[in-house]
């Protein structure tokens, strides 16, 4: 596929997910994100006001589901969103209801490995489920949980040629890259370039980083899109 570029809205209020939205699209960015802050926050009304705001973007509703997959599925997809994320720790039977859901409402579904021990079985897991697309994810909490230990961190860069070579389908990196290593990632197989905390939220206060975004955003997406594998 096509390299896309992803902006995590990681926010806490439509207003100000909107603002940002806005700045992003401006800049070439492909797919809005309602991170789970935002979905936390507002719920449904988050995801509504982005589909009206942006009728013809792909939003990606990141529920991180757990249980319940048919129903999440389903509100996000009355709300207007286009892809939703299920966790790969979630029991089978829920990744199964979310793809059968995906597939019956015509929404993608991402399936993400955090906390799996072993991240490229549960890749391979998830595209065995029916999963469109992979998250190869290291988890915030777990990283600075090491950092705050003097532990090394790891970030997805380190499994991600393994992961991409275990599945078909697209993958995704996050979690802890730099700006220079989100660019990166269709180099090593994964065309989904995501970009949010901390490179465009602040990681710690969930709120639009400062500086100019589109400034930071715009040469982002140039050269993302220039990538040709």
């Amino acid at each position: 596929m096509n390299t896309i570029v992803q902006i995590s809205l990681d926010l806490t209020s439509i207003p100000e997910s909107l603002e940002t939205a806005h700045l992003a699209v401006r800049s070439g960015v492909d797919w809005l994100e309602a991170g789970t802050p935002l979905i936390i926050a507002e719920g449904m009304n988050g995801v509504r006001a982005l589909r009206a705001e942006f009728p013809d973007v792909p939003i990606v509703a990141d529920l991180k589901t757990m249980d319940g997959g048919w129903l999440e599925v389903e509100m996000m997809a009355r709300a207007g969103a286009t892809h939703v994320v299920v966790m790969e720790r979630a029991h089978p039977e829920t990744v199964r209801m979310v793809v059968k859901a995906g597939r019956d409402l015509g929404v993608k579904v991402m399936g993400d490995n955090l906390a799996a021990e072993d991240k490229v079985s549960a890749a391979k897991r998830l595209e065995d489920y029916g999963c469109n697309f992979v998250i190869h994810h290291i988890g915030y909490d777990e990283r600075r949980g090491l950092t705050a230990a003097g532990k090394p961190c790891p970030t997805p860069l380190d499994q991600l040629r393994e992961v991409v070579a275990a599945v078909r389908v697209p993958v995704q990196a996050v979690g802890g890259l730099s700006i220079e290593q989100a660019i990166r990632t269709p180099e090593f197989g994964a065309p989904l370039v995501v970009i949010g905390a901390p490179l465009a939220i602040d990681a710690e206060s969930f709120r639009t980083a400062s500086g100019n975004l589109e400034d930071i955003l715009r040469p982002i997406c140039e050269r993302v899109h220039a990538f040709r594998g």
